[in-house]
Order: C-alpha cells, then sequence, then structure tokens
C-alpha cells in the first residue's frame, strides 16, 4: 500500500468552494436530524438541527438556502410537537 499524496489532497482542499461544503454539510445534518427524531434520540435530533440553523444563514441567498430554511422549520416542528 503506497503513502497518500499530501500535497495532492491539499490541492484538491484548495479547490473546494467553501459554498458546495457548507451545502453538503447542511445536507448531512438535516438527513441526520430527521433519522434521530424517528428514533426517538431527541438529545442527538437537537444537536444536528441546532448546528442546521447554525449552517442556514451562511448559505448563500437563494433557492438553496430557502429550502434548507424549510427543512429547518420543519425539524424545528417536528421536534417541538414529537416532545
Amino acid at each position: 500500500m503506497s503513502e497518500p499524496d499530501y500535497e495532492k489532497l491539499a490541492e484538491q482542499i484548495a479547490q473546494l468552494r467553501i459554498d458546495d461544503v457548507l451545502a453538503g454539510t447542511a445536507s448531512t445534518l438535516a438527513s441526520i436530524a430527521y433519522a434521530k427524531l424517528g428514533a426517538c434520540e431527541r438529545e442527538q435530533a437537537k444537536r444536528a438541527i441546532d448546528a442546521l440553523a447554525a449552517i442556514v444563514p451562511l448559505l448563500e441567498e437563494g433557492e438553496l438556502r430557502r429550502d434548507f430554511g424549510a427543512a429547518l422549520a420543519n425539524l424545528q416542528v417536528a421536534f417541538a410537537t414529537n416532545s
């Protein structure tokens, strides 16, 4: 097995757009929050919802921010009604 090419990895990381990373992270957090709510893991769901709430305002304005904002609102309502 060969050693990782750290220079190539660093170049790939440098090419990432922060907006893409934020969107991917928001998507992951929303999915986890829904799953944790379904599994009745309220503390984990709350942490995912809170993290998503921190990321949504950082997303570029537009359809993506609106979509994740709606998902966040739905998660908050689901969390509140399943207490």
